[in-house]
């Protein structure tokens, strides 16, 4: 359980993957990736059409100890990384050619920051701090700038992954440690945690993933060999769905939804594939896409939407790489593109678009 554990903190995730926006003319927009391993962010220009990545001018740019979660402000104009390694989340500028600056010092917070989450308004930043236990709140000023909160830190089993749902009323965590999923509601930016949480899960859970009318929440179980499914409740509180948790391939890892909401991808990280289901608007109950699973990288970690949901991104813990996929809109169905492939320097933890 331990090397599982171990695996799982390189990781992550798939909150802060979208950035908001105008878009970037040229054709492109841009990309960046954590690379824990060497202490560095890397950025890419994005085709439009085809997917391709090319690295940007300048990258990889440099960062704290350990960068493992990355998060675009809807400006698009500050990147923030969590740096597990120096409890510290470091506030970076982005040029308009995209190469970034970091503006020191950096921001302290708790132990093994490995999650990263920022509201649709651009208001406030979370930070899932994974040895001290807790979530450390910030307000975002003007110029990027942080300002805790008077209610940070939060007490909160090893946080490891956090949602927050697309209309901002609730925010939810995966406790790795405890086998729970806790959810908040926002209240001007504070969480305040929801009648009966924490709810019951399944061993080790991480990655999450919320519909886009907010009526699931989906939560891959790595350690346990499956994901589960719950229905999200008026209040914010979670009730199982029918049938969970649900089968897809091995250790999965990490899940994400289509731009539309209507399919759910799985990353599978024992079994170098993604899962790809077809999810029931009234009951939740995920049905196999026609094909799925489908084969990725090896040893995949985490999923990232392209913006536009034209493209699917895995980043490849073992062999150090990003893979990507064209999504049929229709089906689910995703085709493996080449031209979307790319190497990095070190493992991939996180992947994050502006528009």
């Amino acid at each position: 359980m331990v090397r599982s554990l171990a695996a799982i903190l390189i990781l992550f995730l798939a909150v802060g993957v979208f950035g908001c926006g105008s878009s970037n003319s040229g054709g492109s927009h841009n990309a960046y990736v954590t690379l824990p391993g060497s202490d560095q962010v890397t950025g890419f220009q994005v085709n439009n059409e085809s997917g391709s990545l090319t690295a940007i001018k300048g990258a990889p740019f440099g960062a704290g100890k350990a960068p493992t979660s990355v998060a675009i402000h809807p400006s698009n104009k500050f990147l923030y990384v969590a740096n597990a390694a120096e409890a510290t989340v470091s506030l970076f500028t982005i040029g308009n050619a995209g190469g970034l600056t970091e503006v020191t010092p950096r921001t302290a917070v708790g132990s093994n920051p490995v999650s990263l989450a920022i509201d649709s308004a651009g208001s406030f930043l979370y930070v899932g701090n994974f040895a001290s236990n807790s979530l450390s709140v910030f307000s975002i000023g003007a110029d990027g700038s942080l300002t805790e909160s008077v209610a940070s830190p939060i007490p909160i089993s090893s946080p490891i992954a956090m949602e927050i749902t697309p209309s901002g009323k609730f925010l939810y965590v995966s406790n790795a440690n405890s086998s729970t999923v806790s959810a908040f509601s926002l209240n001007a930016g504070i969480p305040v945690a929801i009648a009966g949480s924490p709810f019951p899960g399944q061993a080790g859970p991480a990655g999450l993933a919320v519909d886009a009318s907010e009526h699931f929440l989906y939560v891959a179980n790595p350690l346990a060999g499956n994901f589960s499914g719950y229905d999200i409740g008026s209040s914010g509180a979670l009730s199982t769905i029918g049938g969970s948790p649900f089968t897809a391939g091995t250790n999965p890892i990490s899940l994400m939804f289509s731009l539309t909401g209507n399919f759910l991808y799985v990353a599978n990280q024992g079994s170098d594939n993604v899962s790809a289901f077809s999810i029931d608007a009234n009951s939740g109950f995920p049905t196999a896409v026609t094909g799925s699973p489908f084969t990725a990288g090896t040893g995949p970690i985490v999923l990232a939407r392209d913006p536009a949901g034209t493209f699917i991104y895995c980043l490849n813990q073992k062999s150090k790489n990003i893979s990507g996929f064209n999504v049929d809109s229709s089906t689910g169905a995703l085709k493996v593109n080449s031209q979307q492939q790319a190497g990095t320097v070190a493992v991939p933890s996180s992947m994050a678009f502006v528009h």
